[in-house]
């Protein structure tokens, strides 16, 4: 019984959480740190059993409502919400929502000597409802509204802390999403009109049939609105700047809400254009914005003094990777081969390294902010010498995100760069220098920071629980890129497989 609801539940309790938050906050910061953290593992747990099942080959497919609702839409398919669990979107929902966990435990210590901590974690437990929700739901009109509530509480986040230009970045993110979401609205619309129906596994059945210019319309104003949500090429403008104003521990839960929008992006791309002749070109279009993504992060990074910007442009380049891959992947989506297919089993891989690389770079960033009080680079030097172990952490993420053997960034761009190359040798051939250069970017980042006469400023020590948190990091690092065939195997394949297979999806939800 509970398992059939735990889609719901994986929503709501971080729902209910976030406005039970206040409350807990008059009892004092303990119990409220103590209902957060509840909360969030609460809707975790849910995820992993979820996505336990869903890895399997169960997927769960709940209605939200009565199972026989009396409202039928004109196309006779009946009106209800319906949320989807299968193994790509549980997948993405478990990464989503341990950023979420570990960015909340991580800030713990660091509301001790601040005020406003049920604020912060309001916003944090509705960024959590938002992303899971945007990961599971089944209906456009529920994506909306999901959109929303992630750029509501996100915007938020940004400006929390009030520094500097964080109220300039904020506006900026929530006027942007807004123009994305009316686009997103508009896209809907056009087939509410023509279908009479939301639901994306009735539309794309439809479309499937007998797809037309409108249809084609609709698709891409949706298509551009999730592209603006996870800052590729060219509408990438916010990211740096964002991450750049919002503190370490906000960038590594907006992480999280850039690869639910990467997912929605190519769950609706692969459910609508399946069977048409556009998946071809289109897919061609999103693997050509992946390069210049690649390209433009990686050359705007070398010149950034602040190290929050720097990686800001680097998950630019990052999100460019993935959009390769799958843009490789849907442009043969009608006579799927090998090389293609691993394409997008290199996509998922990548998809999960990202939230792991850049959720542990920003979290150092927010660790080296706190011992020193420093925010830019050319401040810090000789670090290494009073913090040994934030340097060790610095080189995995390093490596980590540049690709470089042994760890799960190697494993995941290995594939990517061997598959794509069969599609075009010249995209191959950029993400290789793309990674090259993230490399060298970030070897003088540490150098700068770590390397060198011993840092003279005062030093205070980095609490346990953060350390703990970065080290849960480091640890999934490590393990992906020693055992990458047991995590393709086990988790990045049967997740490819739901993702390209749109007659599953179609079939569980009419």
């Amino acid at each position: 019984m509970i398992l059939e609801n735990a889609p719901a539940l994986a929503i709501g309790i971080p729902l209910f959480a976030a406005f039970a938050v206040f409350f807990f906050g008059k009892l004092g910061k303990r119990a409220m740190k103590v209902w957060v953290v509840a909360g969030l593992l609460a809707a975790e747990v849910f995820i992993i059993w979820l996505a336990m099942d869903a890895l399997s080959g169960i997927s769960h497919f709940y209605a939200v409502g009565a199972q026989v609702p009396g409202i039928i839409s004109q196309a006779g398919f009946p009106v209800r919400v319906v949320l989807v669990v299968d193994a790509v979107s549980a997948l993405v929902a478990l990464v989503a929502m341990s950023l979420c966990l570990l960015a909340g435990l991580f800030s713990l210590r660091f509301f001790e000597k601040k005020e406003g901590g049920e604020k912060f974690y309001s916003l944090l437990l509705l960024l959590a409802a938002g992303i899971t929700g945007l990961s599971f739901t089944g209906d456009f009109f529920t994506m909306f509204v999901f959109l929303e509530v992630i750029s509501i509480s996100s915007a938020g986040l940004i400006v929390f802390f009030r520094e500097g230009e964080g109220f300039e970045a904020g506006f900026k993110y929530l006027v942007l999403l807004a123009i994305g979401a009316l686009f997103l609205l508009f896209g809907v619309g056009i087939f509410y009109g023509k279908y009479g129906l939301l639901n994306i596994g009735a539309i794309a059945s439809l479309v499937g049939v007998n797809a037309s210019f409108i249809d084609f319309t609709a698709v891409a104003l949706i298509a551009s609105a999730l592209l603006l949500k996870c800052g590729s090429f060219p509408v990438h403008m916010w990211k740096p700047d964002v991450y750049q104003k919002a503190s370490g521990i906000v960038s590594a839960v907006l992480v999280a809400s850039g690869l639910v929008g990467i997912y929605a992006l190519f769950r609706v791309l692969f459910l609508m254009l399946a069977n048409t002749p556009l998946s071809a070109m289109v897919g061609w279009v999103i693997a050509i914005l992946g390069v210049f993504s690649i390209f433009v992060g990686v050359t705007m990074a070398l010149k950034q003094t602040s190290l929050k910007r720097l990686v800001g442009y680097a998950a630019v380049a990052e999100t460019g990777f993935v959009l390769l891959a799958f843009g490789t992947g849907l442009a043969a989506v009608t006579s799927m081969d090998i090389f293609s297919f691993r394409a997008v089993i290199g996509g998922m891989f990548q998809l999960v390294n990202d939230g792991l690389d850049l959720g542990l770079l920003f979290l150092l960033i927010a660790a080296v902010g706190f011992v020193t009080k420093k925010k830019r680079i050319g401040e810090i030097s000789g670090l290494a010498h009073k913090s040994p172990v934030l340097a060790v952490l610095f080189l995995i993420g390093m490596f980590a995100i540049s690709g470089m053997p042994p760890f799960n960034g190697f494993a995941s761009k290995i594939i990517i760069y061997e598959s794509v190359y069969m599609a075009s040798p010249v995209f191959s051939i950029v993400g290789i220098l793309g990674s090259v250069m993230l490399l060298a970017i970030f070897v003088k980042v540490f150098v700068a920071i770590f390397l060198g006469p011993p840092y003279k400023g005062k030093v205070e020590v980095l609490p346990k629980s953060m350390l703990l948190v970065m080290c849960i990091f480091a640890f999934f690092i490590l393990l992906l890129g020693l055992f990458p065939k047991q995590a393709i195997e086990g988790v990045f394949l049967p997740a490819a497989k739901a993702l390209i297979n749109s007659q599953a999806y179609i079939g569980g939800i009419l």
